[in-house]
């Protein structure tokens, strides 16, 4: 920012009120080449947020958080790094045929003429704190460094690699250093899940973190080939099979802690993507403590898995956490005097000091065929990846009837859903809920940073069109996401479990026996004293561990 703009910028801020004149004449004086913004910030007139407001506002501009938004990687490539550094900016999408750019100065009109002949677009100004651009800047600069280095060692080495000698070099090859390069900034990061996804021209390259996707880059096309050849020869899958689907796994260790990847590739009209499951070994240490459970379901959920026998189901839709809160729950359990036994599809966490089965479709060792084999091994605890079908299911239930405690995950959208569930896949209603002693349905919802979030009170209003617990005329204190480096301008930091612990009592056995609806089961556990996945949420909400917006996406 020149000395000439932060006197633009100042007067635009001293009409709008945020700071006087004496304070604007003392900043430009002590400013020593830094912009405007930085010197109030030292000063503390103002923090750097507050800043670009006003700025917006002074102006008639959209502020944006960069940290919350998705940024068109072809539209942030459209100026050089050297540019961007320069007049601190960033192009972040192209909308209705204008380059909607990021800046931390929008009075600075030489910036933006310079942006307009360099992309040939019109230029529709937004404002951003100044860190944000910045950190925005260097990650896309130095991806796109990365990305333009290896692709071009790349091109130098053979764009026409055969698949037989494809990875067979040496491990710093141009495609194995793209796709180490991938898999520890995921890990870096803390990503769930990484996403290789081909287009018609290039391939995106995704996070989930903290379950919601981010694009982290975008790729030449002509690397695609050989960067899924690449992953599958680290999987030990057949590199010339791409017409069906392919499953593998394989490890890595970084920073002293070890990861392993699960692997799946399908084939699409734009060629094989892949999706890389990322599991933590250290999550299987997670005791059941440390995942988020209020008091009383917690008791409830203890209460089941210290009976001898019955089983203890954990529902949920896919990524809700479900194998974290089993193993957790297996942590419990597993003591040298237990015979532990799990039979998992696939075996996501290898453990010492228990038995894990793998399931195998194609040899014939299924969930139903492996319990049956399993069953004759006297165990005490029988953990079952998945109840998928009538077969299992029957088993899974006489086993929980007959002396076994039995561990299961099985997909329904709430708790007491998994009784009229297992009705439909065909077991008699009497078994399951004589069978049953407790379940668990769960969601993850990201927690908010510590660091930066926001108090407000809010509308009392929108309370009451979500139903969320007060007493009118006296809303709660709540928080909400801001955004800071320390979360990635996200607002949020790591995640935790929102339960809903439902106990087969006598009378919901009864309803259950008398095929009564999910509903009515429900009506039931409730005026039992369950708290739904609403209720356990708002809790939450109430503690200041997560926003009302966050609990709404995942329970709703």
């Amino acid at each position: 920012m020149t000395a000439a703009s932060g006197k633009r910028l100042g007067r635009v801020l001293v009409q709008g009120g945020l700071i006087t004149q004496e304070q604007l004449d003392s900043a430009l004086a002590e400013s020593n080449g830094r912009s405007l913004c930085a010197t109030l910030v030292d000063q503390k007139v103002t923090d750097e947020v507050t800043f670009a407001r006003a700025v917006a506002d002074s102006m008639g501009l959209a502020f944006v958080d960069l940290g919350a938004i998705d940024i068109d990687a072809n539209a942030a490539t459209m100026i050089s790094v050297d540019i961007a550094r320069r007049h601190s900016v960033l192009p972040i999408r192209i909308q209705d045929d204008e380059l909607v750019v990021a800046m931390a100065d929008p009075a600075n009109i030489f910036a933006i003429d310079d942006l307009r002949i360099v992309t040939g677009y019109d230029i529709k100004p937004v404002v951003a704190a100044e860190s944000d651009l910045d950190s925005s800047i260097e990650r896309i600069a130095t991806m796109q460094t990365n990305v333009e280095d290896m692709v071009g060692n790349l091109e130098s080495v053979s764009v026409d690699i055969s698949d037989e000698d494809e990875g067979a070099g040496d491990e710093e090859a141009p495609v194995a250093r793209i796709l180490n390069h991938i898999v520890t900034e995921a890990i870096r990061q803390g990503a769930g899940d990484i996403y290789i996804e081909p287009g018609e021209r290039d391939i995106r390259v995704r996070y989930r973190i903290d379950g919601v996707c981010q694009e982290i880059m975008r790729s030449p096309k002509k690397i695609h080939r050989q960067l899924i050849s690449r992953l599958k020869i680290q999987c030990a899958m057949d590199i010339a099979e791409r017409r069906i689907p392919q499953d593998g796994r394989f490890g890595v260790v970084l920073d002293g802690k070890s990861v392993d990847f699960r692997v799946a590739i399908l084939p699409t009209v734009h060629g094989e993507m892949s999706v890389m499951r990322l599991l933590h070994k250290d999550a299987i240490l997670m005791s059941l403590e440390d995942l988020g459970f209020l008091e009383q379901p917690m008791q409830r959920v203890m209460e089941a898995i210290n009976r001898p026998y019955g089983a203890l189901l954990v529902t949920g839709p896919t990524g809700s956490g479900k194998s974290t809160t089993l193993y957790a729950a297996i942590n419990k359990t597993t003591k040298p005097t237990v015979n532990l036994i799990t039979v998992e599809d696939p075996v996501e966490y290898r453990l010492e000091g228990l038995s894990q089965v793998q399931v195998h479709e194609k040899a014939g060792l299924t969930f139903a065929s492996a319990l049956r084999s399993i069953l004759r091994q006297d165990p005490d605890v029988v953990m079952i990846g998945e109840i998928r079908d009538k077969e299992t299911a029957t088993i899974a239930i006489e086993a929980a009837l007959t002396g076994h405690l039995v561990l299961s995950t099985l997909h329904t959208n709430d708790a007491p859903s998994a009784l009229t569930r297992l009705t439909e896949m065909g077991v008699e209603p009497f078994l399951s809920a004589s069978a049953i002693n407790c379940v668990l349905a769960q969601r993850l919802a990201r927690r908010l940073c510590r660091e930066c979030r926001e108090e407000y009170t809010p509308d009392e209003a929108a309370l009451q069109r979500i139903g969320f617990p007060y007493t009118p005329g006296r809303p709660p204190r709540l928080y909400r996401a801001v955004g800071c480096k320390k979360c990635n301008n996200i607002g949020y930091k790591g995640r935790m479990g929102i339960h809903e612990v439902m106990s087969v009592t006598e009378e919901i056995e009864r309803a259950c026996v008398n095929h009564a609806s999910g509903d009515e089961i429900a009506r039931i556990a409730v005026a039992e004293g369950m708290l739904t996945l609403r209720d356990d949420g708002f809790s939450k909400v109430l503690s200041g561990l997560t926003s009302i917006e966050e609990v709404m996406r995942v329970v709703v």
